[in-house]
């Protein structure tokens, strides 16, 4: 049974209100918060990094926030064992205000949260400060930081210790080498950060001090004397440890020989322990020229050189003999010309007045052994191959010569007096110049021709000219030890050339430097000897002009003097000076000789 209809509500309904409230107020806030968007202020206690925003607009929040010069925070940069307190802004921090304000208002929400927020009058109390960081002047203030603890690794190094005569070695160390770059991007990555730790890696020498004892002491096992001979001589050559030790060098690979100095000694026990074939010549006996037959000379032979290699890497050959060959003389004494039939083409002169004693002697030597030598048709003169050795068994003295940038004594010293005329003789006679040397410094003694010199020294300079004139060549030397007078003629077939000679032209000069002066401990307190002269530099060139069937041609012959200074011995207390590091992997060798003046 159907009841009776139910009584109406005495309650008004409200949904239809409250949709419509909502709806007024949403559209409302949708509204003005459209119309203010961008000239609204931020919500009251919007803070950052404590700067007060609160009702500014994003501009005016961007200016406060400039304005507000914040403060980059200490960081501590950590490399290794070292640390440093670093302001910030010397890492490249700095503030960015457009950003930290865009991002202020990213996190306000959306729309509806940000009107209500501000009719319900609550805000954010503190955003990020957002922070850039300038790589490049980050990664600078890094590498100055870590620059001086950063270093490359160092080998060990090899070296000959000549006050120990030994070879020996400095010791490796590890490098330390700073990643700043990886640095540079954490930082970049997390520039919030109040430390910073550079990276670093430890790189080891690639030669250790371990592998350079090892090779250290290969080298010194190969030093010991060694006694070279040749096969069909008695004579011996002497080398002491330190010379064997220049046979070869050390390297950090292990024991390299030296072919060059190998070369040179096997070279050397040719000269002092075999004979040099001697070519026929003439020899003066009581004023006339006697024939002097020639001799067959022995050195050593080709497969020495690789004898003595094989030798020096076994230290238990202390003797040695390197097999040799017999060398024929070129001229024979059936080929000697005819005195008679040959004339003077070429003459040279100088004077030696007031030379020591044993200067004198020299001259006097050398001279009798020039005399009477003999070039055959084509072939080189050699002023050392005419005279021989020169050598304390040969006659010849001890005076001064130069060696080592001084004028020091040493055997033969007066000899050049002899190549330099000879060289004078040769060079007016035309002849072309094979090997002519200067002395470093002007020599008083071949005055007033400047330049018209020829510096020897046995071993390793001589004085070298080509015979071209067709025919053989005779040497005589016509010396006075009274007056001081050395006259060198050359003989020869008669010459169609014609030679002058022009006088030196000088293209500058430079004056002597101060005198020296070295400390000699057996010298007393106050007194002073000289032991070199002062000779100003020279730069200069001579000429000779020649005329022959090929027509007429012009010779420049330069020379170049060392300004050259006064050095005096004083007997006063030496000046401690350190000495010069040892860069050497051999024995140091002492300077050349410039010669035998």
């Amino acid at each position: 049974m159907k009841g009776p209809p139910a009584a109406p509500s005495s309650t008004p309904s409200r949904r239809p209100l409250v949709w419509l409230g909502v709806a007024l107020l949403t559209t409302t806030a949708l509204s003005l918060t459209v119309a203010t968007r961008d000239e609204a202020g931020l919500p009251d206690g919007t803070t950052v990094a404590g700067v007060v925003l609160s009702g500014l607009t994003p501009h005016e929040a961007q200016l406060r926030l400039e304005a507000a010069e914040l403060r980059a925070p200490q960081v501590t940069v950590r490399a290794g064992d070292q640390s440093w307190l670093v302001d910030g802004a010397q890492l490249g921090w700095r503030v960015d205000a457009a950003a930290t304000v865009r991002e202020l208002q990213a996190g306000l929400g959306s729309v509806l949260n940000r009107t209500v927020a501000r009719l319900s009058g609550r805000g954010p109390s503190e955003g990020r400060l957002v922070v850039q960081i300038d790589p490049t002047l980050a990664k600078s203030k890094l590498d100055a930081l870590t620059g001086p603890f950063q270093r490359a690794p160092q080998d060990a190094e090899i070296y000959f210790d000549s006050s120990a005569r030994r070879y020996a070695w400095r010791a490796d160390r590890s490098g330390v080498i700073f990643d700043t770059q990886q640095a540079t991007n954490d930082f970049l990555g997390h520039p919030q950060q109040f430390e910073l730790t550079v990276p670093f890696t430890v790189r080891h020498a690639s030669f250790t001090s371990d592998e350079a004892q090892v090779v250290v002491g290969e080298g010194n096992r190969l030093m010991r004397p060694l006694s070279l001979k040749l096969v069909g001589s008695s004579r011996q050559l002497q080398l002491t440890p330190t010379q064997v030790a220049n046979l070869y060098w050390v390297r950090p690979h292990g024991i390299e020989l030296d072919h060059k100095t190998i070369a040179e000694a096997v070279d050397r026990t040719s000269r002092q322990v075999g004979q040099p074939a001697l070519d026929a010549r003439f020899v003066p006996q009581h004023g006339r020229l006697v024939p002097q037959k020639e001799q067959t000379g022995l050195v050593s032979a080709k497969s020495a050189a690789a004898m003595l290699r094989q030798a020096v890497m076994r230290p238990e050959v202390q003797n040695l003999t390197l097999p040799s060959e017999t060398v024929l003389p070129s001229l024979t004494v059936d080929g000697l010309p005819d005195p008679a039939k040959l004339s003077v083409i070429g003459e040279g002169r100088s004077g030696y007045l007031g030379s020591s004693a044993q200067r004198v002697t020299n001259v006097n030597v050398a001279a009798r052994k020039l005399s009477g030598y003999v070039v055959a048709p084509g072939e080189d003169f050699s002023f050392l191959s005419a005279i021989g050795r020169i050598n304390a068994d040969s006659g010849y003295a001890s005076a001064l010569v130069i060696a080592g940038g001084r004028t020091v004594e040493g055997v033969g010293g007066g000899v050049c007096q002899v190549s330099t005329t000879a060289f004078r003789a040769l060079y007016s006679a035309g002849l072309p110049v094979v090997e002519r040397h200067q002395h470093a410094y002007r020599v008083g003694w071949y005055n007033p021709q400047v330049g018209f010199e020829a510096a020897v020294y046995d071993p390793g300079l001589d004085l070298r000219m080509k015979n071209d004139t067709g025919g053989p060549l005779l040497i005589r030397a016509f010396n006075d030890p009274q007056k001081g007078q050395l006259v060198v003629r050359l003989y020869g077939v008669a010459q169609q050339r014609k030679v002058s000679v022009g006088p030196a032209v000088i293209l500058s000069r430079t004056p002597a430097p101060a005198p020296q002066y070295v400390v000699n401990p057996h010298l007393a307190a106050g007194q002073r000897r000289q032991v070199d002269w002062a000779a100003d530099g020279y730069n200069l060139y001579i000429t000779r002009t020649i005329t022959d069937a090929g027509g007429q041609h012009t010779e420049k012959l330069s020379t170049t003097y060392k300004p050259w200074r006064a050095v005096y011995e004083v007997g006063q207390a030496p000046v401690a000076t350190p000495p010069p590091p040892w860069n050497t992997t051999k024995p140091p060798v002492s300077s050349k000789p410039t010669g035998q003046s």
